[in-house]
C-alpha cells in the first residue's frame, strides 16, 4: 500500500506522455519521489537504514525517513498541481495560483492521513508497522505540516525553472 502511487502515477505519466507531455522538472520529481515511495515500502519507513543514519546524526529519537516522504508528498504534487493549473489555462501566475496549489497539497495529505487511519483500523494490531508513528501522537499533524513545508519550498524555489519550461513546451500557451 506504501508504494501504490506508484502504480498509479507511472501509467499515468507514459500514457500521456504524447498527447500531454509534462516538463522535465516534474518528470525528475515524479521518478525521485517514486524512489522514495520504494525505499519506504522495501524496508517500511520506520525501518529505513538511511533514516537511522540521519536520526543519529541529528540527535533524533526516532527514525525521520518518514518526514522525508511526507515532504515529497507536499512538493512534488506541488509542482504537478501548479503544471496542470498554468497549462490548463485555469488560473494564472500570481498569488492565488501559490494559494490553490499549497490548499491541493494539503487535501492531498489530509486525504492521505484518512487513508492510513482507515487503514490502521482495519489492520488492528498491524497498525504501528504500517503507520510508522513511533509512538508520536502528533505523527498524523507533524506529517501535514511537512508537505506543507514541501509545497512551500517548491513553490518558492523552483517557480523561475518551472515557468520556463512550461514555456519550451509546444502547447504551452501560458505562463
Amino acid at each position: 500500500m506504501e508504494v501504490f502511487p506508484i502504480f498509479v502515477v507511472a501509467p499515468l505519466l507514459v500514457a500521456s506522455y504524447r498527447r500531454f507531455p509534462l516538463t522535465n522538472l516534474l518528470y525528475a520529481c515524479a521518478f525521485i519521489h517514486g524512489v522514495i515511495l520504494l525505499v519506504g515500502g522495501a524496508y517500511t519507513y520506520a525501518r529505513v537504514p538511511f533514516g537511522f543514519q540521519m536520526a543519529e546524526v541529528l540527535g533524533l529519537h526516532r527514525n525521520p525517513y518518514d518526514k522525508i516522504g511526507h515532504f515529497a508528498q507536499g512538493f512534488i504534487p506541488a509542482i504537478a498541481a501548479r503544471e496542470i493549473l498554468l497549462r490548463g489555462n485555469y488560473l494564472k501566475p500570481g498569488k492565488m495560483l501559490a494559494f490553490l496549489v499549497t490548499c491541493v497539497v494539503l487535501a492531498i495529505s489530509a486525504s492521505y492521513e484518512l487513508i492510513e487511519w482507515g487503514s490502521a483500523l482495519a489492520l488492528g494490531q498491524g497498525a504501528d508497522e504500517f503507520l510508522g508513528t513511533q509512538g508520536d501522537p502528533w505523527d498524523t499533524q507533524s506529517d501535514m505540516l511537512f508537505a506543507l513545508i514541501g509545497a512551500v519550498l517548491a513553490l518558492v524555489t523552483l517557480t523561475g525553472i518551472h515557468d520556463r519550461q512550461i514555456r519550451q513546451l509546444p502547447s504551452s500557451r501560458s505562463v
